[in-house]
C-alpha cells in the first residue's frame, strides 16, 4: 500500500499554484513525497509498519527504523509471538536477548507505529516546491529535459549542463546537502517489509 503524500493539493493551492489538473497534481505530490522519504530514510508521517530484523545471540537491543517510535503492536521471533520485551526510545530490549547461541540468528518481525503525527511545515514546503517544479516541467512539455541545465545565456546563445556529481536526473532529485539534512533529521536504516 502506498503512503499518503507529505503535502496536499490544498498546500499547493495555498502557494498560489493551479491544482485543476488533479491527475498531474496527485502524481507530482506522490513522486515528490517519495523522493523526500527516500532521502530521509523514513516515512516521516506517522504510519504503521512491519519490519524484519535479525537478532543475534548476544543482542539484547534491536533498533527500530523511522523514529520517533510511537508504539509496538506485535513482536514475532521466528514466527512466534513474544511479549517479554520493553520499548526504550527507538530500541526494543529483551533480557534473554534476541537469538540463541545454539541455533544462531533469528528473524524478528516487529509491527509498530512510528513517525510524526503532523508533517513539519518545512517538509510540506519542500514537497510543494518539488511538485511545483515537476508540474511546471510537465505542462511546459519538457519534463525531465531541463533538469541538467545550470546556466543559459541568450546573447550568443549558450547552455551549460551540470556534469559529474552536480548532474541530476530529474527536477525531483534533491541536492546532496538537502538529502544529508533529511537523513540526519529523520534517518532510519532497516528496510520496511510492508505497510498497512
Amino acid at each position: 500500500m502506498a503512503l499518503a503524500p507529505l503535502a496536499t493539493p490544498d498546500d499547493l493551492a495555498a502557494r498560489g499554484l493551479d491544482v485543476s489538473d488533479t491527475a498531474l497534481v496527485d502524481t507530482m505530490l506522490a513522486v515528490a513525497s517519495a523522493s523526500v522519504r527516500a532521502a530521509a530514510g523514513s516515512p516521516i508521517a506517522q504510519t504503521t509498519s512491519t519490519v524484519k530484523l535479525s537478532g543475534g545471540s548476544g543482542d539484547r537491543y534491536l533498533r527500530l527504523p523511522g523514529p520517533p517510535i510511537r508504539s509496538v503492536e506485535l513482536v514475532l521471533v521466528d514466527g512466534i509471538e513474544v511479549t517479554d520485551w520493553r520499548l526504550q526510545g527507538d530500541r526494543l530490549w529483551r533480557a534473554v536477548g534476541w537469538g540463541d547461541e545454539c541455533s544462531g540468528p533469528v528473524d524478528v518481525d516487529v509491527t509498530y507505529t512510528h513517525g510524526l503525527p503532523e508533517v513539519p511545515e518545512d517538509v510540506v514546503d519542500l514537497v510543494c516546491s518539488l511538485a511545483a517544479a515537476g508540474m511546471a516541467a510537465a505542462t511546459g512539455g519538457d519534463y525531465g529535459l531541463r533538469a541538467g541545465i545550470v546556466a543559459e545565456r541568450i546573447g550568443d546563445y549558450s547552455v551549460t549542463y551540470a556534469q559529474g556529481a552536480e548532474a541530476v536526473a530529474s527536477v525531483m532529485e534533491l541536492p546532496r546537502r538537502t538529502k544529508q539534512l533529511l537523513r540526519a533529521r529523520f534517518g532510519g536504516s532497516a528496510g520496511t517489509v510492508r505497510h498497512r
